[in-house]
């Protein structure tokens, strides 16, 4: 069953995969044979960055698979030292060119980087490029509460989607439960805690309950949610086995029991309070 068949809904009436896939520290010159194959195997959402240095290889994978760009969801992302009116757009003409398209289906501030507090003006620049029909949603990653709260007081405008670190051992309710209050959809990066969740006791007796892999059962975990999630992976065998998630279903007890391994410590990458690397 292909990722195809289950969509998220987002607040500006569009749509797209819930899940989809990560490039982040793939190599550009194998970028392309790695999307190329998981467009192959049924992933329509592809999620890259400018940072990650690989929108060349997406685009080149993008046209290698033959797939009909309207049936594909790309989606890309502004750097830290990019914020700001004018540098936002030069940003964005920058990864369409690269990706060689015409238009991105979602376009992303990476970082809010409160400390020098440029992302408001960023984000006017996303709304202009949005109303432009260029970035047909756009949305924000790694943003608080506080700074979701300052783009809708300063902008009117909430982002349709926020990419955050979240995976059993970081499951930040708080700001998932402000995203369902105010209609943003959490989509979650480093999915599956950075291979730091494979021997977790819990998570392997429910995987061996109903014959599934750990990475499947996270992975259906975040469907439940309903969260958009973005695995990553180089090997087309795991490719294909995250997507195979939609012909199971994890029972209450199982969603009850993978809630208890929150850890308040369970953060693996940057906080975006103090991250602001250029």
């Amino acid at each position: 069953m292909s990722s195809t068949q289950n969509t998220i809904s987002f607040h500006d009436g569009r749509s797209a995969p819930q899940l989809g896939m990560g490039v982040w520290q793939v190599k550009n010159d194998i970028t392309p044979s790695v999307v190329k194959m998981g467009i192959e195997l049924g992933y329509r959402s592809i999620d890259t960055a400018a940072i990650y240095g690989n929108e060349v290889g997406v685009g080149q994978g993008i046209v290698q698979s033959g797939i009909k760009r309207e049936d594909l969801f790309i989606a890309t992302k502004l750097w830290n030292d990019q914020h700001g009116h004018d540098s936002t757009a030069a940003a964005f003409d920058t990864s369409l060119e690269k990706l060689g398209l015409e238009y991105v289906d979602l376009y992303l501030i990476h970082w809010p980087v409160p400390q020098v507090d440029k992302f408001v003006e960023a984000w006017e620049k996303m709304i202009q490029l949005r109303d432009e029909g260029r970035a047909k949603s756009i949305g924000v990653c790694n943003f608080n509460i506080h700074h979701l709260q300052k783009l809708l007081d300063e902008t009117g405008v909430l982002p349709v989607v926020n990419q955050i670190e979240l995976h059993p051992h970081f499951q930040q309710a708080e700001l998932r439960q402000f995203h369902a209050e105010q209609g943003i959809i959490t989509e979650a990066w480093s999915p599956l805690g950075r291979g730091a969740l494979w021997s977790e006791p819990t998570l392997v007796a429910i995987a061996h309950k109903h014959q599934r892999s750990v990475a499947q059962v996270i992975i259906r975990w975040h469907i439940q949610l309903g969260n958009m999630v973005i695995p990553k992976s180089v090997n087309p065998g795991r490719q294909q086995e995250n997507l195979h998630v939609f012909d199971f279903t994890l029972d209450a007890n199982d969603m009850a029991a993978i809630a208890t391994l929150d850890k308040p410590d369970g953060r693996g990458g940057p906080d975006p309070e103090v991250f602001r690397k250029p």
